[in-house]
């Protein structure tokens, strides 16, 4: 057994993977991070990161010339065994870097999969994986065919923005056209896709040696693009084991992992099943833990946290050891979460045994429940919903994205 200590770059532009950080140090590590100027003074896990490094900007403001030659010159002292992207939109960085110093892990087509929604289309198309009607926004003849033989309403997506970021939904091909123009030359970054109503589901899972070895299946209460565009309760819950649902799309985002050359580590897959013909649908995937403390809800249900288990996954690959994942409780939990009016709202009138989280962040309020029950879950999310919306929730503009990826 490989003992000697094996160096980690991690790259997270925004605040977040402090798990990751912690247990890759446990596991004997030499741990690097390099992060945004403007996030030095968050509360990250100091004492698990050797050192941290930051860049100016953030996100896309980052220099990559500037970030290739920082790694660089680490490599002058250090032997670099692995280049981790803890959030989604650090993929991209990441690819790059492991592309242009050689360094083992998912390179720029792979990871165009898992951040590219006309890249995830196209493939997952092309590999029998059932998607909604789209088209990309370079040809006129292509938009126009799409417009007149697909029924809208439509939505307009970035490619790589997360989340419900940049969506905006149109009914007609005249309102397709004028948003279009309005995207003047950012209409390449742009793709148009039919909008099949139905409840959206996300599948949160671990690989290893191109196979998934846990996923745990959650059904949106409210969608983030419901969300987004009007406000509201962010609510999710994982559904029935062994349910007819829960096998579907286990069976597809298997299909998904396959098709887009996943490896290795943590994925967040978005489906939907269709209204109108119960059909599931590929909607998108990350090769990252989900967001909004998704990763605490599914830990929640299931016992397995998702960061630990993704840097276990990431060492034993380096140490060219084997990773078994651990038994799996099978629970259920559910997560509430929406902006606040105050800064630390006081939640302690939320005090149901059932209660196991309260989501830390500023002019948040959040709480994780689990339960033997799933009815006692979705009966818990339901009140403190209601709850919430009566006491602390506020509604904030969605900000018009700016700078696209």
């Amino acid at each position: 057994m490989d003992t000697t200590a094996k160096t980690f770059i991690c790259i997270s532009n925004y605040f977040k993977g402090n798990d990751f950080l912690i247990n890759m140090k446990k596991l004997g590590n030499k741990v690097f991070l390099i992060t945004s100027e403007k996030l030095r003074n968050k509360p990250w896990a100091f004492d698990s990161i050797d050192e941290i490094f930051y860049m100016p900007g953030q996100d896309i403001d980052w220099d990559l010339d500037m970030l290739l030659q920082g790694v660089a010159g680490i490599m002058r002292n250090e032997k670099i065994a692995a280049i981790v992207a803890l959030d989604d939109f650090d993929v991209e960085k990441a690819t790059y870097l492991r592309e242009n110093l050689r360094v083992d892990g998912m390179g720029q087509t792979t990871g165009r999969y898992f951040r590219d929604k006309l890249a995830m289309r196209v493939k997952a198309q092309a590999e029998g994986v059932p998607v909604p009607a789209f088209s990309a926004l370079f040809n006129d003849e292509y938009i126009n065919t799409f417009a007149d033989s697909v029924s809208p309403p439509w939505v307009l997506k970035p490619r790589s923005e997360a989340s419900a970021s940049g969506i905006m939904k149109v009914h007609s091909k005249e309102e397709l056209w004028e948003k279009i123009n309005e995207l003047g030359d950012n209409r390449i970054k742009y793709l148009v896709e039919q909008f099949k109503p139905g409840a959206v589901y996300h599948c949160d899972g671990l690989n290893f040696n191109s196979k998934v070895l846990f996923s745990l299946t959650s059904q949106y209460l409210a969608t983030p693009m419901e969300i987004s565009q009007g406000g509201g309760i962010f609510r999710s819950a994982n559904i029935p084991y062994n349910s007819a649902d829960e096998k579907a799309i286990k069976k597809v985002n298997e299909q998904v992992m396959k098709a887009f050359g996943m490896k290795h580590g943590a994925t967040h897959t978005e489906f939907i099943k269709c209204n109108e013909d119960g059909k599931i649908y590929f909607l998108e995937t990350s090769s990252r833990v989900g967001g909004a403390h998704l990763a605490e809800m599914v830990e929640a249900a299931s016992g397995i946290n998702l960061w630990g288990e993704w840097a276990k996954i990431e060492d034993a690959l380096v140490r060219q050891e084997t990773y078994k994942v651990p038994s799996q409780k099978k629970q259920f939990a559910g997560i509430v979460l929406t902006l606040s009016k105050f800064e630390h709202p006081d939640l302690s009138g939320f005090n149901d045994a059932e209660v196991c989280f309260r989501v830390p962040l500023e002019y948040h309020a959040g709480l994780i429940i689990k339960s033997e029950k799933h009815e006692r879950v979705r009966e818990l999310l339901d009140d403190y919903a209601e709850r919430l919306v009566k006491d602390f929730a506020t509604v904030a503009a969605q900000e018009k994205v700016k700078k696209l990826h």
